[in-house]
């Protein structure tokens, strides 16, 4: 297929870079590489995230037709990959939500615990894990309420807290979480394909670690309960302070043997994109997978970078095309108005850049997730174009309001700017283009 010409198409040519990054990520690209041989003994197939029914589905065509599996994974609503759900295979693939864990996400944990119950030392166990795993995986530690965790994670979601700081907190308040779904499955043999969508692509954080030893502690989480002002009930508390909610650690006996292997993470969706850009006669520049902070003031920083370079051709020369990865936050502000803004972090890092770059000739973004969904949103992210501040101005809009109320998801529809591509049944994390030309 050609790529549509970055100074005649630029929003098809970002959008092309944006298919690249997200067609790398997909399990079916990585997975058959990493695959263990069949046991002695039976194959059990445990998972969660947004990419875990895609995951099982890869496996279930690749595993032996005559070598027994079975299993069970869980995943976002609406993310079974369309052929799979037609044609269910050997491993069951259930949904529950995301971001905030509800009912069905409690019942597929529970299953998944039962599963591990009788296993031995002839059997395998494979875990399919990626993002958003945290929220999926609902089991919370002894003690410890479904409502609980909701309200924890709301708390959370809204703080501005990282996803490494978020997740140290739910792996403690979490009965499977941390390194614990390894141990119930000793003393079989435990091998982990990871999709990376934390920056660092560190296991413990992915997902919140199942099954891989958590090197964080209760007082971790605690320190980042007070930082960001979130209190929970008294016995949590103390669960936290006794260190009753401790995770399993590095060094753990239950681990030996296991194995982790990444299949897909931001830096390889990256670089795919990059080769796209190259092979059309663009300058690629790579700032890095992994930048954190507030989505808006990222948003600045890099319109500062794009103004710079069609201004100055400083620090890169023009045509070139800017990438970045990591993830992002939103500081959820209050908001007086009766209706809750709606956006994500991709929306909210576009309005931030669109506002500091008032109008820059020449410079076009795209900046989407990865897995089709900006946060709660029927969108994956949006585009913004020289023109979009006028636009959004002369049909009456204040971009800085919208901002504000942390509304971005509205200003970008309205202007007709969203990049919709419904769930891509992968996720490597935030994917951000910056063309100048």
């Amino acid at each position: 297929m050609t790529t549509p010409s970055p100074h005649t198409d630029p929003r098809g040519f970002l959008r092309a870079l944006y298919d690249a990054a997200v067609t790398r990520a997909l399990p079916q690209h990585g997975i058959g590489q990493f695959l263990p041989s069949p046991p002695r003994g039976r194959t059990l197939v445990l998972g969660a995230g947004k990419a875990s029914g895609a995951m099982a589905a890869a496996v279930d065509a690749l595993w032996p037709a005559r070598a027994a599996i079975w299993g069970l994974v869980v995943t976002r609503y609406d993310h079974i990959p369309p052929n799979y759900l037609a044609r269910p295979g050997r491993i069951e693939v259930m949904e529950a939500a995301h971001p905030v864990p509800d009912d069905a996400g409690l019942l597929a944990a529970s299953r998944i615990m039962q599963l591990t119950h009788g296993l031995t030392a002839d059997d395998l166990v494979l875990c399919l894990i990626s993002g958003g795993g945290s929220a999926l995986l609902a089991m919370p530690a002894p003690g410890v309420s479904l409502e609980d965790k909701q309200a924890i994670n709301r708390a959370l979601l809204k703080s501005g807290a990282a996803i490494d700081e978020m997740n140290c907190v739910r792996k403690h308040l979490s009965a499977i979480k941390g390194g614990r779904l390894a141990a119930m499955c000793a003393p079989a043999r435990v091998v982990t394909l990871l999709i990376s969508d934390v920056p660092g692509d560190a296991p413990e954080v992915i997902a919140s670690g199942p099954t891989v030893p958590d090197s964080t502690t209760c007082a971790d989480a605690l320190r980042i309960l007070s930082r960001y002002g979130i209190a929970i009930p008294h016995a949590l508390e103390e669960g936290l302070r006794s260190g009753a909610f401790e995770t399993p650690k590095p060094g753990d006996a239950r681990f030996a043997g296991h194995e982790v292997h990444m299949i897909a993470t931001p830096a390889q969706s990256l670089e795919a994109a990059a080769d796209v850009a190259r092979r059309a006669g663009i300058d690629v520049h790579i700032l890095s997978d992994d930048i954190e902070g507030e989505s808006r003031e990222v948003g600045k920083v890099h319109a500062a970078l794009a103004r710079a370079v069609a201004r100055r051709g400083q620090p890169f020369g023009k045509p070139c095309v800017i990438l970045s990865g990591g993830e992002t936050t939103v500081t959820v502000k209050a908001n007086a108005s009766d209706k809750p803004g709606q956006g994500g972090r991709a929306t909210e890092f576009l309005l931030g850049c669109a506002i500091a770059l008032q109008g820059e000739s020449g410079v076009h973004v795209l900046a989407a997730d990865t897995d089709g969904i900006d946060g709660v949103e029927d969108n994956a992210g949006a585009v913004i174009t020289p023109d979009t501040v006028a636009r959004a101005l002369g049909a009456g809009m204040n971009p800085q309001e919208f901002l504000d109320r942390n509304d971005a998801y509205s200003f970008f529809a309205a202007l007709g700017d969203l990049v919709v591509t419904g769930p891509t049944f992968t996720n490597v994390n935030d994917f951000r283009a910056l063309l100048v030309v």
